[in-house]
């Protein structure tokens, strides 16, 4: 039993073993046979990738061979192009040289031809100087001549014809526009003297004026700076001085001191002192009265008081101050008139003869002195341009400063606005007169209507009338720049030609 057993544990066994053996058999062959087909796989696909890379150096190959007969292609046409082209240029190179040849040609033939006439023209002007008698230089200055004297006149004809057209429509409107202005102004005109009227209660107050053995009337002139006339005229005390502001102190304290009855040296000092500090702050008052009166605003105190002193102030017997105010007026109508810049003008033409205040006391004209002022405080550019060239000192910058010299002359030319002297007004009509007769061609002189106009008489033989209209216009000019006067001067030329004849 036990040895049966044995055997069937030995057959056991050994199966085991064999059947051990057989799967480690069978594994070894199945892993030869996977690594078989692996190098199978492996070879296959190294064929494959072979025989695509031929199929692609293949196809490169024919692609090349393509692109290049398309290139040969390409540039046999260029060629056959190059070709033709070079054929055209060769073509445009001998028409271009034969052109040239051609202009050569003619290039010569114009050489000779100018040749030609250059010797024809010098036998020509050779001629014409032995049949006229004059040489080519005499030739030219001739016609030099006559084509100047031609272009003068018509020059002067068109400048006539300009101004004619110019006035018929700029006259029109201006005196509109003047008369306007005018008539907007209502202003009185009274011509001052230099001299002052006082009332006396009665005679006996001359006496006592003039104090015992003249102290007291020496002690007035001596702060006053006054003469006082004490004449045979009844009741009354005249007080001379070419400074009316001095001249106003004196009346006024004369006045007070007569009102008050004691009159001696102290007492008149007194008074003297009080009326000095009464007219400054009085000229104070109309410089802003004048400045508020005129619309103006921002002007420097310095030059309101120097307006208020124009009160003191007379130009031919016509108060600055108000004859400053009238221009003020009068220009800023006008530019109103014109669409221009009126609180300009109204501040040019109160400002323009600012300086007259100042002529007493510094050295220079009142123009001068006027600029010198305006700029000192700060006044615009045009303003002080209207002071510079309102007696044309200076070229005028703006239509605001024409306008205010304009206002100027319209009113100091109004009637009974301005007087002078009579030595004055003669040396004023005998200067006109001088100036007019210098000029060649003139015969005779006249002055007429207290030097508002000049009438001057010509010769007919040198003087046409063309070169009357030049004449007049120098003769403005020369009178401009050489004298001073109110308003404005007409000039008037006048040529006559006449015929005379006898019957017998």
């Amino acid at each position: 039993m036990s040895s049966a057993i044995g055997i069937i544990l030995a057959a056991a066994g050994g199966a085991l073993a064999g059947g051990a053996a057989l799967y480690v058999i069978g594994r070894r062959v199945e892993r030869r046979v996977a690594d078989a087909g692996t190098r199978l796989a492996a070879r296959e696909r190294e064929r494959q990738l072979k025989e695509a890379q031929a199929r692609m150096e293949l196809e490169a190959r024919e692609e090349l061979l393509r692109g290049r007969e398309q290139l040969d292609q390409e540039l046999s046409g260029r060629r056959r192009d190059i070709e033709q082209r070079q054929g055209s240029v060769d073509r445009a190179q001998q028409a271009l040289a034969e052109r040239e040849r051609d202009l050569g040609k003619r290039e010569q033939s114009l050489k000779d031809r100018d040749k030609a006439l250059v010797t024809k023209e010098q036998e020509a002007r050779t001629q014409l100087e032995r049949v006229a008698g004059l040489s080519a230089e005499d030739a030219k200055e001739e016609l030099k001549r006559s084509l100047e004297d031609e272009a003068r006149g018509e020059a002067a004809a068109l400048l006539r014809d300009i101004r004619e057209q110019a006035q018929k429509n700029a006259e029109r409107e201006a005196k509109k526009i003047v008369a306007l202005a005018i008539q907007r102004i209502a202003a009185d005109h009274t011509a001052e003297t230099t001299v002052s009227a006082v009332a006396l209660p009665s005679d006996e107050m001359k006496g006592r004026i003039i104090g015992r053995e003249g102290r007291n009337i020496r002690a007035f002139e001596s702060a006053t700076g006054t003469d006082v006339i004490i004449d045979d005229t009844p009741d009354t005390v005249v007080i001379s001085c070419f400074d009316p502001v001095r001249r106003e102190v004196a009346r006024l304290s004369l006045e007070r001191l007569i009102a008050d009855g004691r009159i001696h040296p102290g007492r008149i000092e007194e008074i003297v002192r009080k009326a000095q500090e009464e007219i400054e702050a009085g000229i104070l008052e109309a410089g802003e009265r004048a400045v508020y009166d005129t619309g103006l605003r921002g002007m420097h105190q310095e030059l309101v008081k120097l307006v208020g002193r124009m009160r003191y102030r007379t130009s031919y017997g016509q108060n600055i101050l108000e004859h400053s105010k009238e221009v003020a007026w009068i220009a800023g109508m006008m530019a109103a008139e014109l669409k221009l810049d009126v609180p300009l003008a109204k501040r040019g033409g109160l400002l323009h003869d600012v300086g007259k205040v100042l002529t007493h006391e510094h050295e220079g004209t009142h123009v001068q002195l006027g600029v010198e002022v305006a700029t000192k405080y700060g006044e615009h550019p045009v303003v002080i341009n209207c002071i510079a060239a309102h007696h044309d000192d200076v070229p005028h910058d703006s239509a605001v400063s024409v306008i205010v010299q304009a206002a100027d002359a319209v009113s100091g030319s109004r009637p009974g606005a301005r007087r002078e002297a009579f030595e004055t007004y003669v040396k004023r009509l005998t200067a006109i007169e001088q100036i007019a007769g210098e000029f060649a061609g003139v015969e005779k002189v006249f002055a007429i209507q207290a030097g508002r106009e000049v009438r001057v008489v010509v010769s007919p033989t040198a003087v046409d009338d063309v070169k009357a209209n030049t004449l007049a216009q120098q003769i403005s000019r020369k009178i401009e720049g050489d004298l001073q006067y109110p308003g404005q001067i007409k000039v008037v030329v006048i040529r006559e030609t006449r015929a005379v004849d006898f019957a017998k």
